[in-house]
């Protein structure tokens, strides 16, 4: 186990450091000497110590570094830990989870969601997004990063809630809120890389990185050495821990592609293991993978073997495409009806066959999962913070087209995802920030610069120069949602497909067993159909600037979007959903 336990008369504190030959346990009144087991890990225990003593590790050569293990950091990256009693916080709730097909995800980053930027902040909305008709909030990570604002994919501490957010019990009293009013909480866990600055591992702990393997960071992290079964331990430790401490309901691993593995199960599929084995409430594992493997989502006996769902980017790019008709980038492979069906229908919209924009195969067939295999959305926290003004939807496209594709995705029988201020058409941008200072301040701010240099539109230094400063604390503040700008119409709009949803969709999920069948119309114009035992739902969707002729609806027409004629013709940027029974 990592990290310090708590033990009669005391605690004991553990660090894996195989590179060292002595450390010791700085606390504020003494230092501890620590033993050193055949394994690599140093061990001591101190007696008299409980929570809220400040500690740090002392190395060889006398440099003091935090624990990796520290669950809390209450004075940044570089500063000493703080123990923390894992019973302190006083549970009250009974909860039983969300069934997977009951939930519509929330994608949120706590700074930016209110003024407050914290979880006691976030906890103030959680009435407001159940009457929204969210089920579960998607938070952005939450593991300790450098400074007092980011996205959180550069943490160096996975067990500790950043500090700017809040205290480990406010987390824990967020999540109990949550569930009080009925919603899930998951979060969204990084695996693949640690963070630039505050990661003394390889100080002491070389192994647990390796350079048989590189990723985009750098080294990876090593998964499969010789020396792999405690960093494999440390990850699979480390999902344990936010799903029994503070009472999660699931994870969304970051970037899987990334995480290089050799070895057999790999590190996913061993933490999907594990996860499974030991918690028997539901638990919803989602991933991020570019990879697009559906072997990572098989089920058995009806339910997930290992991952619960995997987000969609193939319908967000379908989606975007259409709105937008933008075709740089990775966009480039999307322009065709053929993959906008195929990706609402089947999932993936890629299946095996050759992507133009990455230059060989990508995917695998997905037609045989059922649709809650997959998350789907219109926005999120990549596709709109890795634009260059950070720009949403709403800004790019007209309120007929956003209202068109939430028509299509909210009423999918995908999971769907929206992103915050997404449902009453928030125009602030999620801008990409960070709080790192010195030369690795200015290394990310040219690179994020030097990023959109190949693009036409900054071909030339002065458009280049207009991209916001990641670093600029004016950069996070425009990324705040302003609630005062709230849409009424643009909420009711999803409020009632949301209701829709419910009513109508969710009582066919547990028939739908595998994906649908596309049938194009025209030009981003499509009819697309599910088996759910005896009935069909059907989706007649005209994504384009022309009036087109559908087939007449096929049963019980339950949501109209724009000109809807039930027995013809749809009108541009228009959506019908039915039901056809025998």
């Amino acid at each position: 186990m990592h990290g310090p336990s708590f033990e009669a008369g005391g605690i004991r504190f553990r660090l894996w450091a195989p590179g060292q030959e002595r450390v010791n346990l700085a606390l504020a009144d003494r230092v501890v000497p620590m033993e050193r087991r055949a394994d690599g890990f140093f061990e001591a225990f101190a007696d008299g110590v409980g929570a809220g003593a400040l500690y740090r590790f002392v190395l060889d050569n006398g440099t003091r570094v935090p624990d990796p293990a520290s669950r809390f950091q209450p004075q940044d990256v570089h500063g000493p830990s703080e123990t923390i009693d894992p019973h302190a916080y006083e549970w009250t709730e009974t909860w039983s989870g969300v069934a997977w097909e009951d939930v519509v995800l929330y994608e949120m980053h706590l700074g930016a969601f209110t003024r407050a930027g914290t979880f006691d902040g976030a906890a103030e909305m959680l009435d407001y997004l159940a009457k929204v008709g969210v089920t579960a909030v998607e938070l952005m990570p939450v593991a300790d990063f450098s400074g007092k604002r980011g996205w959180g994919y550069d943490g160096v501490y996975p067990y500790a809630p950043d500090a700017s957010y809040g205290r480990p019990e406010r987390f824990k009293a967020f999540v109990e809120t949550a569930h009080a009013h009925g919603i899930a909480v998951l979060l969204d866990v990084v695996y693949n890389h640690f963070g630039p600055d505050g990661n003394y591992l390889p100080l002491y702990a070389p192994d647990f990185f390796t350079r048989r393997h590189k990723t985009p960071w750098g080294d990876a992290i090593n998964f499969d050495g010789p020396t792999a079964r405690p960093v494999r331990d440390f990850v699979i430790e480390n999902a344990e821990y936010w799903l029994d401490e503070f009472h999660l309901d699931g994870l969304r691993l970051d970037a899987v592609h990334a995480i290089k593995d050799d070895s057999w199960p790999d590190i996913n599929d061993e933490l999907a293991e594990r996860v499974r084995s030991r918690f028997k409430r539901p638990i919803h594992l989602l991933l991020e993978n570019e990879n697009n493997e559906p072997g990572r989502l098989i089920r058995q006996d009806g339910k997930p073997l290992h991952y619960t769902a995997q987000w969609n980017d193939d319908v967000h790019h379908v989606l975007h495409v259409a709105a937008t008709r933008q075709t740089t980038g990775y966009y480039e492979d999307y322009g065709e009806t053929r993959h906008l069906g195929r990706a609402l229908a089947e999932g993936f919209a890629y299946q095996g066959e050759s992507s133009r924009h990455r230059g060989g195969p990508r995917g695998g067939p997905s037609a045989a999962l059922p649709p809650s295999a997959f998350v789907a959305f219109i926005q999120n926290h990549d596709q709109i913070g890795n634009r260059a003004f950070g720009e949403r939807l709403s800004v790019l496209a007209s309120p007929p087209v956003v209202r068109a594709l939430a028509s299509v995705y909210l009423l999918l029988p995908q999971i769907p995802m929206l992103f915050m201020g997404e449902e009453w058409g928030a125009t602030e941008p999620f801008l990409f920030f960070c709080d790192f200072t010195g030369e690795l301040a200015a290394a990310v701010r040219d690179g994020r610069r030097r990023e959109f240099e190949r693009f036409p539109e900054f071909a030339i230094p002065e458009s280049v120069a207009r991209i916001p400063d990641p670093l600029a604390e004016e950069t996070f503040l425009a990324s705040k949602l302003d609630w005062s700008k709230l849409d009424p119409e643009r909420l009711a709009c999803y409020r009632e497909a949301l209701a829709a949803r419910r009513k109508y969709v969710r009582p066919l999920m547990s028939d739908i067993e595998r994906g649908g069948a596309a049938v194009a119309i025209g030009e981003q114009a499509v009819r697309l159909s599910w088996a759910a035992g005896v009935r069909r739902l059907v989706l007649d969707a005209n994504l384009s600037d022309s009036q087109l002729a559908f087939p007449p609806a096929p049963g019980l027409v339950f949501w109209r979007c724009g000109d809807v004629d039930d027995w013809g013709a749809l009108g541009p940027w228009s959506v019908r959903w039915s039901i056809e029974s025998p």
